[in-house]
C-alpha cells in the first residue's frame, strides 16, 4: 500500500474506532451475547459485516448524497429510532418484571434465528450506526480520491471488525463479574 493509501487507511481506522466505542444498542447486544455465550462469534461477525456494508455504501457515495439531503438523514433516524424504542421498551419490560440479564447458566437460550435477526436489527436499523457509517464516514471520505476512499473504507471496516470481536471476547471474560 503506498504511503498516501496508508495515511487514509489509518485515518479511516482511527475515525471508525473513535465512533464505534460509544455505548449503544449494537455494542450492548454484542457484549451481552458474548457474556451469555449465545453465538457470540456469529453476533460479532454479523455486526462487523453490517458495518462493513454500511461503510461501503457511505464510502461509495451514499454518504455524500445523504449528507447533502437532510430528509434522508431524518428518514433514517426516524426508522431507526422506532426500532430502538421497541427494543428499549422490551428491555424495560423485562427489567420491571425483575427478569435477570440472562447470564445464569440455566437461562433459556434464544434460537440462532432470533439472535441473527436481532443482530441485523441493531446493526441495520440503528440510527447511531447508520449516521456514523454511512453519513459521517462516507461524507468525510468523499473529499478523497477513489483509491483514498477505498483505503479509508478498508481501515474503517477493520476497526469495526476488531471492535466487535474484542467486545464479544470481553463479554465472555466479564461474564463471571456480570453474573454477580
Amino acid at each position: 500500500m503506498p504511503q498516501a493509501g496508508l495515511t487514509e487507511y489509518v485515518q479511516g481506522f482511527a475515525l471508525s474506532a473513535g465512533l464505534i466505542v460509544a455505548i449503544g444498542a449494537q455494542n450492548v447486544f454484542v457484549l451481552t451475547q458474548g457474556a451469555r455465550g449465545h453465538r457470540p462469534w456469529l453476533v460479532a461477525g454479523v455486526c462487523a459485516a453490517c458495518d462493513a456494508a454500511l461503510i461501503a455504501l457511505g464510502v461509495g457515495g451514499v454518504g455524500a448524497l445523504a449528507a447533502g439531503s437532510p430528509w434522508i438523514v431524518a428518514l433514517l433516524t426516524l426508522c431507526g429510532a422506532g426500532f430502538l424504542l421497541a427494543y428499549g421498551l422490551r428491555a424495560l419490560k423485562s427489567a420491571l418484571r425483575g427478569e435477570s440479564l440472562g447470564l445464569d447458566e440455566d437461562s433459556p437460550r434464544p434460537s440462532t434465528r432470533a439472535i441473527l435477526l436481532t443482530a441485523l436489527g441493531v446493526s441495520l436499523l440503528n440510527p447511531h450506526a447508520l449516521l456514523d457509517t454511512v453519513v459521517l464516514i462516507g461524507g468525510l471520505s468523499s473529499r478523497l480520491t477513489l483509491s483514498g476512499r477505498l483505503s479509508f473504507g478498508l481501515g474503517a471496516g477493520l476497526a469495526s471488525l476488531c471492535w466487535f470481536y474484542a467486545l464479544s471476547l470481553g463479554g465472555r471474560a466479564l461474564a463471571p463479574v456480570l453474573r454477580r
